[in-house]
């Protein structure tokens, strides 16, 4: 369990995962702004091994494919442009090589800036009507991407993507935060996260397939893979304001009895962590809690060679020495040996309820690859190609265990929802600076780029070992508190994950 019991001496009764009577000192009468502890409705009946896995399995029906599908679309969206580049963009668009560079990188400047507030307002209206109005507009900024003549009309419009895509990830993350408990959500988030592999896969055989349009109805190759790919984006979004459940309080597709099992085993997940309205002080907290901070820095150490990878990936492929056609293809397979592992080890994650190695093991195999990279440069398309394979697979391999991390992490609906945002936006500093990472001038073999990525795996194994120490500490400080302690830790409004009761996910 997340949160325990304190043990009074010669109390032996195992850990329910209920709040504790620390001596009889806490509950029977609480001090002013002490947290309350979980409690369930009245007469409620918690369900048995059978029902409760047949209701989650409803539910994951109903969510984990269709927001799988929204972050797919996202993440094709975003990183196409990789593949429009081989496909004829530079050769079309007055436009130089640098401002290429800056039109990956200015999509995270409208990310980052606009995520904080997105969910924010996710929060005040519903995740159905947010998540269904951001899709339909970034699919038509997509479709009108295929209409720029000029590098600052790219700039302009990939500025704008990012502003309407910043919403989709952190807001799903909170999302399913209040749809499953925190030993549940990792391989939920890699079932939602491991469609960003698939946006790999699929997008090369998509780009490929679509450049034989090239041509068709006066348009180029890379014209019709921004349109092709802007249709389904722009139909889901309307599909998800009728689909999308929001959230367990009140909705319909469940009855009333399963809604109260959801609710409820949520409430006692959460443990003293309660609180579900909007607060400014919870808010604000996210700002002074440590932990944002370092998951900021544990997320962008992540970010920076997945998204430069994913954005580069088609060209350097071509410039192991294939053909610009065959490389479009030739980019689907290591994102398809990305996925599978990346969801057996989210998966592992939560069978052990653990992050910390599921993210050091992944990036060390990262580490890795980057290293072959640079050291098999000479050796062949063959042995750069199975690096590659190595490399995306660690790069991705850590996303859900952390990502889920940082949603454990944090007590509070409004807490939660801020500092995912804030860690997320942190992290996505690492898109803007992975649209540099590799440059022209560096083909074909790209030893810079490689070096850096290098670099930040080794740093994301070391920050991943220290934050799960730390919290360790914690989590062993909170056991061995004595009442008087304790009965202080409890005193405060609106504690959320500072409550002593809390037990962080290591």
């Amino acid at each position: 369990m997340f949160f325990q019991k304190k043990k009074t001496s010669g109390d032996s009764s195992p850990d329910t995962g209920s709040v504790s009577k620390k001596d009889n000192v806490h509950l029977e009468k609480a001090p002013a702004g002490t947290v309350s502890p979980p409690s369930v409705a009245s007469g409620y009946i918690p369900p048995d091994e059978k029902e409760l896995k047949k209701l989650m399995w409803k539910v994951d029906l109903r969510i984990i494919p269709l927001v799988a599908l929204l972050y797919l679309f996202s993440y094709l969206d975003r990183v196409n442009i990789g593949n429009a580049k081989i496909a004829g963009l530079m050769e079309d668009v007055d436009m130089t090589e640098s401002e290429y560079n800056w039109a990956l990188s200015i999509f995270f400047i409208g990310y980052i800036v606009f995520e904080v507030p997105s969910n924010v307002i996710l929060k005040k209206i519903g995740p159905r009507i947010w998540l269904s109005t951001i899709m339909v507009i970034w699919g038509t900024i997509l479709a009108a991407m295929s209409k720029v003549k000029t590098g600052n009309h790219l700039l302009a419009a990939r500025f704008f993507l990012g502003v309407a895509e910043a919403g989709l990830y952190p807001g799903v993350l909170f999302y399913l935060s209040v749809w499953y408990t925190r030993k549940q959500q990792a391989t939920r988030i890699a079932l939602f996260y491991g469609s960003s592999t698939l946006a790999g896969a699929f997008g090369g055989v998509l780009a490929y397939g679509i450049m034989h349009m090239d041509g068709l109805r006066g348009m180029r190759g890379w014209q019709w893979i921004f349109i092709i790919e802007a249709i389904p984006t722009i139909v889901l979004g309307f599909a998800t304001y009728f689909i999308l459940p929001d959230y367990p309080e009140k909705t319909k597709f469940l009855s009333e009895r399963e809604r109260e099992i959801i609710v409820n085993i949520i409430k006692v997940d959460v443990g003293p962590a309660v609180e579900r309205h909007f607060s400014w002080k919870q808010f604000w907290d996210v700002f002074k809690d440590w932990k944002t901070f370092a998951f900021g820095v544990l997320s962008f150490a992540a970010c920076t060679p997945m998204y430069s990878l994913s954005m580069f990936m088609p060209s350097i492929i071509r410039d192991m020495g294939f053909s610009s056609l065959r490389a479009q293809a030739m980019s689907s397979p290591p994102y398809a040996v990305a996925c599978v592992i990346t969801i057996l080890n989210a998966m592992s994650a939560d069978r052990h309820t653990e992050r910390g190695f599921h993210i050091a093991i992944p990036s060390a195999l990262g580490l890795i690859g980057y290293m072959l990279l640079i050291v098999c440069r000479n050796k062949g398309p063959a042995a750069l190609y199975v690096s590659a394979i190595i490399t995306v697979t660690g790069a991705f391999a850590e996303s859900p265990p952390k990502t889920s991390w940082f949603s454990n992490s944090f007590g509070g609906h409004t807490k939660r929802a801020v500092a995912l945002a804030f860690i997320i936006a942190l992290g996505n500093i690492g898109g803007c600076i992975g649209g540099q990472v590799y440059r022209a001038t560096d083909a074909p073999h790209y030893v810079r780029g490689h070096a850096i990525n290098l670099s930040l795996m080794g740093v994301l194994i070391l920050l991943s070992m220290g934050i799960k120490y730390t919290l360790y500490r914690i989590n062993k400080k909170r056991d061995n508190m004595t009442p008087e302690e304790y009965r202080m830790a409890c005193e405060g409004e609106e504690l959320c994950d500072k409550h002593p009761d809390f037990r962080y996910i290591l």
